[in-house]
């Protein structure tokens, strides 16, 4: 059964997306416009938002190369 936990008035974090940026992979908060961090691999850029989401209870959203 899952029950979301309150922190800081919000339900959860932003989620974290991971997604192509020409020949490297960005971590982006939901919503943000810029990047948090760039990375020459996606399998790095899954583990910096994997931290992320854990850290604000949020998840990962992982986007294909094509986007």
């Amino acid at each position: 059964e899952y029950h979301p936990v309150w922190k800081g008035g919000g339900l959860m974090g932003k989620n974290q997306h991971v997604t192509p940026k020409g020949n490297l992979w960005q971590v982006k908060g939901a919503g943000n416009r810029r990047a948090t961090k760039l990375f020459d691999t996606q399998a790095e850029a899954i583990d910096y938002a994997r931290n992320i989401a854990i850290n604000q209870q949020s998840e990962v959203v992982i986007h294909r190369p094509n986007g």
